[in-house]
């Protein structure tokens, strides 16, 4: 059974890799690709939403919509350390005028997500690789919608693991500590992607070297450039290995059975300070499956099969 869903990003490097999976999954059907403020501004995101459907060019055009351009609470940062200054690593991605691989939703990205729920009632998942911001506005603007999506697939948190913005928090919900809150508490039914399972998962220069280049297209050219690998060196740009955080994400939702889950009560700290962003285990009702074991080996396939 084909799944329909709906993909809420922050378009950095694994933001991209995460679409191109999707995309490539015969069991997914991207119906909507949403943007919002994370790893670089909301209008380079959505810029480079459009620059990766360019690339893969999509036969079923999804809606695309902008969502928020800051937190709900707390100040905006970026990660330009990691992804470059425009997200995609500064990978060059040619846009062919006339072949648009989208059709632009008139209103904003919780307006969509929630449009969308209420069309597919009980068969949207939406899969969030970014900030949460845009669902927390769309628990906001209609929980009654919210509540008829079938699934949410998060990535974000570091559960029992150091954390990758500060000690105890990781990026997506450090971005917006308030937002994810809003979120995880809603009864929603989330499967939690945190550090602890995406940090198994990663590209070496040796899945560069013998599975990556040899596919010599488009998107393997376009891999290759985003995560600066150079062949010559053996090396990643500032990195020993590109951890694929939000493929991860997508695969938890193609292949359930990928990942070992705890089911758990979550809380996560607002308070300004050292545990702002941090996900703490709660005494609360356990609604939440987390994710902290993988399937190395079976994820790694099914990611490079889709590459072709």
């Amino acid at each position: 059974m084909v799944k329909k869903v709906i993909i809420d990003c922050d378009v950095g490097v694994d933001d991209a890799l995460a679409l191109i999976l999707a995309f490539h999954s015969p069991e997914l059907d991207v119906k909507a690709v949403t943007g919002v403020n994370g790893n670089v501004t909301l209008k380079q995101v959505f810029e480079n939403i459009q620059k990766v459907l360019s690339l893969i060019q999509p036969k079923n055009k999804p809606l695309i919509a902008k969502g928020a351009d800051q937190p709900l609470k707390g100040k905006t940062i970026y990660a330009h350390s990691v992804h470059g200054k425009d997200g995609l690593g500064g990978a060059k991605i040619d846009r062919r005028e006339g072949e648009e691989g989208w059709q632009f939703f008139p209103g904003r990205a919780d307006e969509l997500i929630t449009k969308m729920a209420r069309q597919y009632p009980d068969e949207m998942t939406l899969i969030a690789t970014g900030p949460l911001t845009n669902l927390a506005l769309a628990l906001q603007r209609d929980p009654g919608g919210m509540g008829k999506l079938k699934a949410v697939a998060i990535m974000g948190g570091a559960v029992r693991t150091r954390g990758n913005i500060t000690s105890y928090a990781e990026f997506n919900i450090f971005s917006d500590p308030l937002a994810a809150k809003i979120v995880l508490e809603s009864g929603l039914p989330i499967t939690l992607v945190p550090l602890d399972a995406t940090h198994q998962v990663s590209l070496t220069p040796q899945w560069m070297e013998n599975r990556v280049k040899p596919i010599n297209n488009s998107i393997s050219k376009f891999i290759i450039e985003a995560t600066g690998y150079d062949s010559t060196t053996h090396q990643f740009r500032n990195m020993e290995r590109i951890h694929l955080h939000d493929p991860l994400a997508v695969g938890v939702v193609i292949d359930p059975t990928l990942v070992g889950k705890e089911r758990l009560s979550i809380d996560v700290g607002t308070q300004e300070g050292e545990h702002f962003g941090k996900i703490v285990e709660g005494l609360g009702k356990s609604n939440i499956d987390v994710c902290f074991t993988v399937d190395v080996k079976s994820f790694l396939e099914l990611f490079l099969s889709r590459l072709g």
